[in-house]
């Protein structure tokens, strides 16, 4: 998916000797009448093709790193040193929370040449955040040359309250960092315009697929999730590979920023919102509307010469709005109203949700946000909690599908048009406890053991199942018991023991993966007589076993294994 909106360039004269099969994409900014095909935020609603199925487009460019020389020589690429440390900040932290990622700081840095050329060669301050004075900010996307998405955050990062801008040296647009946005400098603000937010931001972009980027196929997937283009796929590896070979640190703002022709739209100042972006030195290869995918449209990239067909939609009719977003006057339910699943399953049913005129007709190309609304950790596929979903011909988007944490209770799932101020439909939705219908001792009673002594712990081992499968991480309630017909709690006989070493005889106990429920160590006491030990789960599973504790030196040796 290409989520972000990168800066729209025209082919200009060679800056490297590589210049001819410089590159750079079509996004989110697409050409007019290039209709936006649908995609999740979260879940992309197409597969993402094979980099060679993708066309080039030599009527767009971007800047190369020059060639290793035939002597073997090494291209050395200097970075500013505060983005250095953002990027390499980002990798340790994602190595962390995203472990089997295997994100590189060089590939954040590869995208970030491609999208701002290193935060136009480290103009950051000391925190890393763009002056007010220079910051990034792309074209506004008013659908003349590029998409068109109204204005989502009333201005607030991109100084426009009619269209959205895609910002910062990332170049987020507001409406994805809405839901992307991270906090890579900890402290306490998600901004764009930071590098260290922007990058973190954009490592867990890359990395919400589950996929391992030291995989060439999983790395080219990730890549072209930021854009879908060919194009844009080579050259950021290709900045990749340069980086790899060596990295040079460099004090901030004194990068070297690669210039265009002064007819390429490039960074527009927070003092004039609504004018058209000014000419002047470019920041690297997209920071508007071309090349850069990743991050904020919820649109496919292009990077193609043909456009896509577009899907179907009803024309306006007479006096209606022309744009798809103005056209709609009210959303509606496309799935049922609530739903439910157990804790660590995908919810069966699905959400979504139809965009309708004012007549009841379904409008296509309108992108509509899920949310996930309360304190629940159900996510939507791959790891967030708000999706952007467009909708189909018919007017219907279908959000990915919820994913259920261990977290019980109720949550709402929301839908709102992203640019317009339709009232917004939810559902009610619920997760309930992970459950068993069966419970048993593994390895059969009786259960033997002398007065003072311990019973053997390998016999006090269960297996809870759920439809004849393991059920995994189900909880258990086990009590010591007066008697069959009193389940209260026992006051005397065997017990367990807290962390203080004081006698318990009702525990609280999880089953492991495998739907194993291990007891702890469970001692005699010192009263001779038959108890009872109950093992209960949600869902009906039930057992109760027989304990006997025999006088000193009544008990075998095979029934006292566990005596102190």
């Amino acid at each position: 998916m290409a989520a972000h909106i990168g800066r729209h360039l025209r082919r200009g004269a060679a800056t490297t000797a590589v210049a001819a099969v410089a590159v750079a994409a079509l996004t989110a900014s697409q050409a007019p009448g290039v209709a936006e095909r649908p995609r999740s935020e979260t879940g992309d609603s197409q597969p993402i093709p094979d980099p060679a199925e993708l066309p080039g487009d030599d009527s767009y460019y971007t800047d190369l790193p020059q060639l290793k020389s035939p002597a073997g020589g090494k291209a050395e690429s200097a970075i500013p040193a505060t983005v250095l440390d953002a990027y390499k900040k980002a990798e340790a932290t994602l190595r962390q929370t995203r472990s089997g990622c295997n994100l590189p700081w060089e590939l954040l840095a590869a995208i970030g040449q491609v999208e701002s050329g290193q935060a136009r060669g480290g103009k950051v301050d000391s925190t890393g955040t763009t002056p007010p004075d220079k910051l990034i900010i792309g074209p506004p996307l008013n659908g003349k040359g590029f998409a068109h998405i109204s204005d989502t955050d009333n201005g607030a990062f991109d100084n426009d309250t009619k269209y959205d801008h895609a910002v910062g040296p990332m170049q987020f647009i507001p409406s994805t960092w809405a839901w992307a946005g991270k906090d890579g400098n900890e402290d306490g603000k998600k901004d764009p315009n930071n590098v260290y937010d922007a990058a973190l931001a954009a490592g867990y972009y890359l990395c919400r697929y589950e996929w391992d980027l030291s995989d060439k196929a999983d790395l080219e997937r990730a890549i072209l999730s930021y854009n879908n283009s060919r194009d844009y796929l080579n050259t950021v590896l290709r900045w990749m590979e340069t980086f790899r070979d060596g990295v040079q640190e460099i004090p901030d703002g004194t990068g070297s920023v690669p210039v265009h022709r002064n007819d390429d739209p490039l960074f527009v100042t927070p003092n004039s919102p609504s004018a058209p972006p000014s000419s002047g030195p470019g920041g690297g290869t997209n920071v508007g509307g071309g090349s850069g995918g990743g991050n904020g449209s919820g649109t496919p990239g292009g990077g193609s010469t043909t456009p896509p067909t577009p899907p179907p939609t009803t024309p306006p009719a007479p006096g209606e709005p022309a744009t798809p977003t103005d056209r709609v006057h009210h959303l509606e339910h496309a799935t049922g109203a609530s739903l439910s699943t157990m804790a660590g399953t995908t919810f069966g049913e699905g959400v979504a949700a139809r965009a309708e005129t004012s007549a009841g007709v379904g409008v296509g190309t309108v992108r509509i946000r899920f949310t996930i609304v309360g304190d629940t950790d159900t996510v939507f596929t791959g790891g967030e909690d708000v999706a952007t979903v467009q909708t189909d011909s018919r007017g219907v988007a279908t959000a990915p599908a919820l994913v259920a944490g261990e977290r019980t209770g109720a949550f709402t799932v929301r839908a709102t048009v992203v640019g317009r101020d339709v009232t917004a439909v939810e559902w009610e939705a619920a997760v309930t406890v992970r459950t068993a219908d069966k419970i048993a001792l593994v390895e059969g009673e009786p259960l033997v053991c002398a007065v003072g002594g311990k019973f053997d712990e390998a016999a006090l081992t269960f297996s809870a199942t759920r439809n004849g499968a393991p059920a995994a991480k189900v909880g258990a309630t086990v009590t010591l018991v007066k008697a069959a017909d009193d389940l209260t709690q026992n006051d005397k006989g065997p017990y367990f023991e807290d962390a203080d070493g004081k006698a318990v005889r009702t525990l609280a106990l999880t089953t492991d993966a495998d739907g194993v429920l291990e007891l702890p160590t469970l001692f005699a006491g010192d009263t001779a007589g038959t108890y009872l030990l109950l093992v209960e789960t949600p869902g009906g599973g039930k057992e109760t076993v027989e304990l006997t504790v025999d006088a000193a030196g009544e008990a075998t040796a095979g029934e006292a294994a566990g005596t102190a």
